[in-house]
């Protein structure tokens, strides 16, 4: 029974003939969302792509002085101390002076007993006697043998024995009165004498004590000079530049002053402090400025002038100290290398690669590229 005209549809038709209905309605719409969604990831790349302004912190730096003036406490030391001891061993039976005395060269400053040492001088005396009386028998002797061999009244033989034994005998006084010096010279040694003036700082032997040879009996400061001696961190002796002036005060009066020089540094730490001792020159020290007592100095770590950034403005570029320059025309950032004089936790001393006026960013380096856009914080570093 055929179907009605007015029900026939597209789905019936392909029902009957087998041909799939048109769809170009449905794929213009998906098309188009395609490119709807196309156009709007380009949108996003195009905003991503927009060069990003990085906030920082910076400053506007300044040439100062390059040197700091650091303050020292220390003592004054005798620029030469001796210790003195005997040459020989023995009991002491005298030692004429205490500490704080001021000596004079040649003055006796301890005796030890000098029984033995007379008793050895006695000795070599008697042997010299006893040298010089043999002496002058084989002189005798061998004067006599000498006139006989002229004459032709004695042999060769007898001749040449009594001047051997005139040579031995010779020998022999030689040898005593060497004996005698030596014997004379260590009873000078029972008295201990100072060779040059100075101030007994210390004495390490009393009367009665029997002490060997080199012991340390007293010590003293020899007058031939001063020095201010201070502990100084590793950190200020590597500032410090060569012959740098130093100002010596004293603690408790700051008007009594002397000027110093470095003098001696020593080679090695302290082992506890991590210091260095440092033996400063005083040059014409006042008469107040004493053994013992306490001053201060006050050293210029550098001359000439530098420009100071805050330490966290430092980067590296390739191995080398750097900073971030901000061209103010164009906001952008580049990066230059600095030699560095001086580093300290907060600050660092610029030598050169810096001009005064310039900008330098202080915060948010880690963060930045050469030639990136910048917005600069108000407050400064």
């Amino acid at each position: 029974m055929p179907v009605p005209s007015s029900r026939w549809t597209p789905a019936r038709r392909w029902a009957t003939d087998g041909r799939r209905p048109a769809a170009r309605p449905v794929r213009t719409l998906i098309v188009l969302a395609s490119a709807a969604v196309l156009l709007a990831a380009c949108g996003g790349e195009e905003k991503a792509a927009a060069p990003e302004i990085r906030p920082v912190r910076t400053v506007t730096v300044v040439s100062r002085a390059a040197g700091d003036t650091v303050t020292l406490t220390g003592q004054v030391e005798a620029q030469n101390e001796a210790s003195y001891g005997f040459r020989i061993g023995g009991r002491i039976i005298e030692r004429r002076v205490n500490v704080g005395d001021r000596i004079t060269a040649g003055q006796v400053l301890a005796r030890l007993d000098p029984q033995n040492e007379q008793n050895a001088v006695r000795q070599a005396e008697a042997a010299l006697s006893a040298a010089n009386a043999q002496l002058s028998q084989t002189r005798n002797a061998y004067d006599r043998q000498r006139q006989l061999l002229a004459r032709g009244f004695t042999p060769r033989a007898q001749y040449e024995a009594a001047e051997k034994a005139f040579l031995t005998s010779r020998s022999q006084v030689e040898n005593a009165e060497a004996q005698l010096k030596i014997a004379n010279d260590r009873l000078g040694y029972t008295e201990l004498r100072a060779d040059a003036p100075g101030t007994v700082t210390a004495r390490r032997a009393e009367p009665g004590e029997v002490v060997q040879p080199g012991q340390t009996v007293v010590e003293v400061a020899r007058q031939d000079g001063r020095d201010a001696v201070f502990e100084v961190p590793a950190q200020v002796l590597n500032s410090l530049p060569e012959n740098a002036p130093v100002t010596v005060s004293l603690v408790d009066n700051a008007a009594v002053t002397a000027s110093a020089r470095v003098r001696e540094i020593a080679p090695q730490a302290d082992p506890v402090t991590r210091t260095f001792r440092v033996r400063m020159g005083l040059t014409n020290p006042p008469e107040a400025m004493r053994l013992g007592t306490t001053v201060s100095g006050r050293i210029s770590t550098g001359e000439g002038s530098a420009i100071e950034v805050p330490a966290s403005a430092l980067t590296r570029l390739d191995g080398k100290p750097a900073v971030w320059v901000v061209d103010p025309s164009e906001h952008t950032v580049a990066l230059r290398t600095v030699e560095v004089l001086r580093f300290s936790p907060a600050t660092a001393a610029i030598a050169s690669g810096l001009s005064p006026g310039e900008v330098v960013v202080t915060a948010g380096v880690q963060a930045l590229h050469p030639g990136q856009k910048v917005r600069l914080l108000e407050g400064g570093a």
